[in-house]
């Protein structure tokens, strides 16, 4: 697949980590490496209390802030719930639906996660939408028609025009957080699938500019050779955004 249609995005996840007072030194740490090169992107998805003092730290900088959930509905009697609309007043960019521990811890369904990429997207906020199997899942056989179920249910009803605002993370369950990586071809197997897949809900065209990212324990070491496969676009970044190797592996994508 040519890639000349698409950029690169580098998408921190930091889950329920990090203070908003450690905010400063982190950014001081990671600033120097984070110089984005031309066709490179990149956000921070953050805790909500966090999102202000990272908009600030932020400042001047390319990187932008992203938040990792957000409500299916607009407002009103839902009480802990955060709506597009508040992210978006926040300068939110991006926001991360359907995580795998989002899926897991709170039963979220292929339905739920397409009423809060309608949110996202009526909020003008870029849904990075996760889709991925478990290891169960993948000894079974069933990763490419399992996933296959969650990009459709999940892009259910969007316009063409509008999938054109989405990103696709794939995140195989059993290489998240547990060092275990798919292998390069593992993941660009998965990955070109999934642009097959979008070919045959929108066309072979719109497919082509789509973002489809990688993410499950990549890092410094083995960023490079995921980013060099054919149809990944970037990488949905766990562990390794909470540390200063975040930059090495912006400086793969900047190199690729």
């Amino acid at each position: 697949m040519d890639k000349k249609n698409r950029n690169a995005l580098i998408a921190g996840n930091w889950k329920m980590n990090m203070l908003a007072s450690q905010v400063p030194a982190y950014w001081q740490g990671l600033e120097p490496g984070a110089k984005l090169g031309e066709g490179v992107s990149s956000a921070l998805c953050v805790p909500f209390p966090l999102i202000p003092a990272v908009k600030a730290a932020l400042a001047g900088s390319q990187v932008k802030v992203g938040a990792q959930d957000v409500s299916s509905h607009d407002k009103g009697a839902y009480t802990g719930e955060v709506s597009a609309a508040m992210l978006a007043d926040l300068g939110v960019d991006y926001c991360i639906i359907g995580h795998s521990e989002r899926r897991a811890y709170h039963a979220e369904s292929d339905e739920l996660v397409n009423e809060k990429l309608k949110a996202l997207l009526g909020a003008g906020i870029t849904p990075i939408m996760c889709c991925g199997e478990s290891l169960e899942q993948r000894d079974a056989g069933v990763t490419l028609s399992f996933v296959e179920s969650q990009i459709k249910g999940g892009l259910a009803g969007i316009s063409a025009e509008d999938m054109k605002k989405v990103v696709i993370a794939y995140e195989p369950i059993w290489a998240i957080g547990t060092g275990r990586t798919a292998t390069a071809e593992q993941a660009q197997e998965v990955c070109g699938y999934i642009r097959g897949v979008l070919a045959g809900l929108y066309g072979q065209e719109l497919a082509k500019g789509v973002q489809v990212l990688y993410g499950g324990s990549m890092n410094g070491k083995n960023a490079a050779e995921l980013l060099a496969q054919p149809d990944i676009d970037g990488g949905l970044i766990g562990g390794a955004s909470l540390k200063p190797e975040f930059a090495d592996i912006i400086g793969a994508a900047n190199e690729g």
